[in-house]
């Protein structure tokens, strides 16, 4: 059986994208990705692993280049937050990081609260507090 997921990343400058992900709190992983061209983060309590890395060493694993990112998008990467309060408060440190909020902080459906960014290298994220309290059923 599957014991964890890894999720692979290209990005154009390494040490950017480090200092971008250690500023939203994602935990630097010593262990793997200690090279110069690649990094890797636990992320949440059941350490989702990310790794980065520098596009070249990316492109030599995958066997293809690089999708561009600006035409579209394969994949939503979302995490959750406590509360309100932390999705503002990580929409903050993302701007403040260098990333881009494509959907500012707000409620859906009146049990989600979220917004949506842009990283440095164009990957698309989704951060949500949801009520479970008032999900609505079925």
């Amino acid at each position: 059986m599957t014991k964890s997921l890894w999720i692979n990343l290209p990005v154009k400058d390494i040490n950017k994208s480090k200092a971008f992900f250690r500023q939203l709190g994602f935990t630097l992983n010593l262990q793997y990705g200690v090279r110069e061209d690649s990094a890797c983060f636990l992320v949440g309590e059941s350490n989702l692993v990310i790794m980065l890395f520098e596009e070249d060493l990316y492109e030599s694993f995958v066997g293809t280049s690089i999708a561009d990112k600006r035409n579209g998008s394969e994949v939503l990467f979302s995490f959750d937050a406590e509360s309100p309060e932390e999705v503002d408060s990580l929409a903050q440190k993302v701007v403040a990081a260098g990333g881009t909020l494509y959907g500012e902080p707000g409620y859906k459906d009146g049990w989600m609260y979220g917004c949506g960014f842009v990283d440095l290298d164009g990957q698309k994220w989704n951060i949500l507090y949801m009520d479970m309290s008032k999900m609505p059923l079925g």
